[in-house]
């Protein structure tokens, strides 16, 4: 069984209206955890009913299956229903190529820092 880890923090933010949180991915994410996994992210996202932003920061994710890029589309949509979006940063290069060429960096932005990131959302 693979070990999966997220840890989530808030990130001060100056941007009236939106709730910004920093989610941190660890280990590889694959059918015997993925599940679970989402449920986390999907209270996360139920908590905060408009604005929500969510730094995903994936430096420290070695693998995601299908199932999990699966459930990145579909928080996506939730989010952007909500006003809300999701940031990718640090991903590593085999994590950034899935997320191309399923075409998810075409609706999902991806940054190199945490600090770009924020910045992205403070706009």
């Amino acid at each position: 069984m693979a070990q999966a880890t997220i840890t989530v923090e808030d990130v001060a933010t100056q941007a009236a209206g939106k709730t910004v949180k920093l989610v941190k991915f660890a280990g590889q994410l694959d059918e015997s955890n993925v599940d679970d996994k989402a449920k986390e992210i999907y209270a996360i996202i139920e908590s905060v009913p408009q604005g929500l932003f969510l730094i995903f920061d994936f430096s420290e994710l070695e693998y995601m299956n299908s199932k999990s890029i699966g459930y990145l589309t579909d928080w996506y949509t939730k989010l952007t229903e909500r006003q809300g979006s999701i940031i990718i940063a640090q991903a590593k290069p085999n994590i950034l190529d899935i997320l191309q060429v399923v075409g998810l960096t075409q609706l999902i932005k991806s940054v190199g820092t945490l600090e770009e990131a924020k910045a992205a959302v403070a706009q």
